[in-house]
């Protein structure tokens, strides 16, 4: 097993894009092995310095967010608006089993660097472009972030919120890794095909696409209305059609999430958790449909919460378990990163930074036979120029008169 190499070894992967969403996916492809170079100007990919938004300090050698989704590449500084910035990435390109981009479509049209543009001169490559909205229809080219092409766009924030108050916090980088999950299949779907065939292939993804994919259930089922007792939203948590379904507070202040999708084997097992199997006798609270048509849910709902409310978080839990009721704490991030199940199923890993030792997440990828990667740590703006130039041909000395004429950067300490 401790020989097993990873899936990817020997794939070379060029990513030339920022931010959040590609950049994981070339972290997943270097995770599996593949040898990831990740192109940047010389001011930096823009997550370099968004430190203050997070509440981490602003170090490079302590950029726990950058590391997150750049563990494992090489990193180049190369100006892509000068001739022999051009002509470092097409050597780079000329070995690449695989292209990552999230630039803009007119943008890449600029430079030539669209899909059209390159397949004639690498049949095999796999071109791979996430953007906010897709590359077709009329707001193709409007730049997208997670918060407004996945959670505003898509009716992520203007639904899924308690009716009369406003939207719910956000943090950044959930629609961003739900897209490189889905780019990531992508990509991995045609580089088998291209080594099967030789024949290359676009992947594309976007944020918005991926938005309403994952809320597919309910968006989809929005188009009845009314008509089968559903509901509009945003709604009021004591309206939901599972009365059980709303996080219920506990004795001391604490949420849980109790969950079962099928009302008549959990509904009467959370009454009788709570002590309350005598609603079951009311012909209308023990009827799921009855209570929606009559409108009376908020009444299972209310004896529901008050229910939870008599007993702390920890004397519910033997209870429910035995019930064998799916249930979790609404646990706050610092319990996540001290949760035993998520350790002993490598969520997490040690790594050490100026300020002390680090929890650091791992991509949700496992493979039985194959050990888990080493965590790197990214690399700093430039820190791999030199060595990767030198390894496409060029000299020393032409290294160093491109480092001195600023076609290329090289890490430097300030």
């Amino acid at each position: 097993m401790e020989d097993a190499k990873r899936p990817l070894e020997g794939i070379k992967v060029l990513e030339m894009a920022t931010f959040i969403a590609v950049p994981a996916v070339g972290r997943i492809l270097a995770d599996l092995g593949a040898e990831v170079v990740k192109i940047e100007s010389a001011k930096g990919d823009n997550l370099r310095f968004t430190a203050p938004n997070e509440g981490r300090p602003s170090d490079p050698h302590e950029d726990i967010n950058f590391d997150l989704e750049n563990s494992g590449k090489k990193g180049i500084v190369v100006d892509l608006r000068t001739d022999k910035g051009r002509e470092v990435l097409f050597k780079l390109l000329d070995e690449a089993d695989v292209f990552l981009t999230n630039w803009r479509p007119q943008a890449l049209a600029r430079k030539n660097l669209t899909y059209e543009d390159l397949k004639g001169r690498y049949p095999s490559l796999v071109y791979a472009s996430l953007t906010g909205y897709g590359e077709k229809g009329p707001d193709k080219d409007l730049p997208g972030f997670d918060y407004t092409a996945f959670f505003a766009r898509s009716g992520w924030s203007g639904s899924l919120y308690q009716k009369g108050t406003v939207p719910s916090n956000l943090i950044p980088a959930i629609g961003d890794h739900q897209g490189a999950l889905a780019l990531t299949v992508g990509v991995l779907a045609a580089l088998f095909r291209a080594k099967m065939t030789g024949k290359g292939e676009k992947v594309t993804t976007n944020l918005l696409h991926t938005a309403v994919w994952v809320q597919s259930f309910q968006i989809q089922g929005a188009q009845y209305g009314s008509e089968f007792g559903g509901v509009s939203y945003p709604f009021d948590r004591r309206d939901n059609q599972l009365p059980y379904q709303p996080a219920v507070q506990t004795k001391d202040d604490r949420f849980l999430q109790v969950m079962g999708p099928n009302f008549d084997i959990y509904y009467p097992l959370i009454l009788k958790a709570i002590d309350r199997e005598d609603v079951l006798s009311d012909p209308v609270l023990s009827d799921q449909k009855e209570m929606i048509r009559t409108g009376r849910v908020g009444e299972a709902y209310d004896i529901i919460q008050a229910g939870f409310k008599a007993k702390t978080a920890k004397e519910w839990e033997p209870i429910l378990t035995e019930l064998d009721i799916p249930f979790a704490l609404c646990q706050t991030y610092d319990e996540v990163i001290n949760d035993e199940q998520a350790w002993a199923n490598d969520v997490f890993c040690k790594v050490d930074y100026p300020r002390g030792e680090k929890a650091m997440v791992r991509p949700p990828i496992d493979f039985e036979e194959t050990p888990l990667p080493p965590y790197e740590k990214a690399p700093l703006l430039g820190a791999d120029t030199v060595a990767v130039l030198s390894d496409l041909g060029y000299t020393d000395e032409e290294i160093k008169s491109m480092v001195d004429d600023k076609t290329v950067g090289v890490w430097e300490e300030k």
